[in-house]
C-alpha cells in the first residue's frame, strides 16, 4: 500500500503542537475521552486494570476527568505544510503519512454522510509530544491516541507507533497506523450520529463500552474497504490488512490483561478481546456497509 504520488494533502486538518505543550493550568470544561484505554500505553493499562485515572488522578479509567487544562497551545503548521504537500511526501515521512490518512478517512466519511443527506463535520487531529491540554482534561502520551467529544479533536503522540511495536508486540507497518487513526475517527462518526450519548455502558465482554469500541473497529474496516476510492491511496494489499488485524489483536483486552496482570478477566473488559476486534474490523472491510457495523444488536 502506498499513497498516490499526485494526491494533494490538506494539512489544515491537522494541528501540530509538538514541542509546545507544557504544564497544565485550569479552564472550565472537561469530558470523557474515547479510545485511549484500548489503544493506550502502560499507564493507561494500569488505569484500565486498577481504576486509576491517568489523566488527572481521579477514580475510573479515562473518565470523571477534572477540569485542569492550560488552554490550547498555538499550533505551528509551517513546517508540516511545507513538507507535506503530496502523496509522494506521505510515502517518505511518517507525519505526512498520518496527514494523508486523516485526509482519506475524512474524505470517505464526508462522502458517506452526503449520500445520506447529512453534513459531516471535519474533525482535526492534533499532534503533540509528552502532554497536552484537551477539552476532556489534561492528557499525556501514556494514554495513547484518543478522541475527545468535548472539543471534537483526535489527539496523538506519534511516538505511540513505536510503542505499539515494542510494548504491545504488534508487527507495525504503515497500515497499522492507518487502523489506529481510522478507529479514532470512527468515534468521531459515532459522536456525530449521537451514539456516544448513550454513555460508557460499564464493563464486560458484552457491555456497551465494548460494543462502542467494536463499532469503531468496524468503521475502521469500512474505511479500509473504500480507502482507494478516496483517491489518496493505492489499492490495499493483503499485507496491509494483515497489519491492521495484527494491530487490532495487539490492543485486545484479553491480550493486554494477560501480558500486564497475568490473567484474563472478561468481566472488566471495556474494548473487546483480540478476536472481537479483529472480527469487527473484518466485518467492515469485507462487507463495506455501514449497516453491517451495528454492534449494538445481538452477541458480539
Amino acid at each position: 500500500m502506498g499513497f498516490r504520488d499526485d494526491a494533494q494533502l490538506d494539512t489544515s486538518q491537522v494541528e501540530d503542537v509538538r514541542g509546545s505543550t507544557g504544564r497544565f493550568g485550569r479552564v472550565p470544561g472537561g469530558g470523557i475521552t474515547v479510545g485511549g484505554g484500548g489503544l493506550g500505553l502502560i499507564a493507561a493499562i494500569i488505569g484500565l486494570l486498577f481504576g486509576v485515572n491517568v489523566f488527572s488522578g481521579g477514580a475510573g479509567p479515562l473518565s470523571g476527568l477534572d477540569d485542569r487544562t492550560l488552554g490550547t497551545p498555538a499550533a505551528d503548521n509551517t513546517e508540516l505544510a511545507a513538507s507535506c504537500r503530496t502523496g509522494a511526501d506521505a510515502n517518505e515521512r511518517e507525519d505526512c503519512r498520518i496527514v494523508g490518512y486523516v485526509n482519506s478517512i475524512q474524505a470517505y466519511w464526508k462522502g458517506q454522510f452526503e449520500r445520506s443527506g447529512r453534513a459531516y463535520p471535519i474533525a482535526k487531529t492534533r499532534f503533540f509530544t509528552g502532554e497536552v491540554p484537551t477539552g476532556c482534561g489534561p492528557a499525556t502520551s501514556d494514554v495513547g491516541p484518543f478522541y475527545c467529544p468535548a472539543d471534537k479533536y483526535v489527539y496523538i503522540d506519534l511516538g505511540f507507533f513505536d510503542d505499539l511495536r515494542t510494548k504491545f508486540g504488534a508487527q507495525g507497518g504503515p497500515f497499522a497506523e492507518a487502523y489506529v487513526l481510522a478507529h479514532e475517527y470512527g468515534h468521531h462518526v459515532q459522536d456525530t450520529l449521537g451514539i456516544l450519548k448513550g454513555g460508557s455502558g460499564g464493563q464486560g465482554a458484552e457491555s456497551r463500552s465494548v460494543r462502542t469500541e467494536l463499532q469503531a473497529d468496524c468503521f475502521a474496516g469500512l474505511w479500509a474497504h473504500n480507502a482507494a476510492s478516496t483517491r489518496y491511496l493505492q489499492p490495499l494489499t493483503q499485507a496491509d490488512i494483515a497489519d491492521s488485524l495484527d494491530a487490532a489483536a495487539a490492543v485486545g483486552d484479553d491480550r493486554i490483561q494477560s501480558e500486564f496482570q497475568g490473567r484474563v478477566t472478561p468481566e472488566t473488559w471495556t474494548h473487546g478481546s483480540s478476536a472481537q476486534r479483529q472480527h469487527w474490523f473484518s466485518v467492515g472491510y469485507e462487507q463495506g456497509s455501514v449497516a453491517a457495523c451495528d454492534t449494538f444488536k445481538g452477541s458480539v
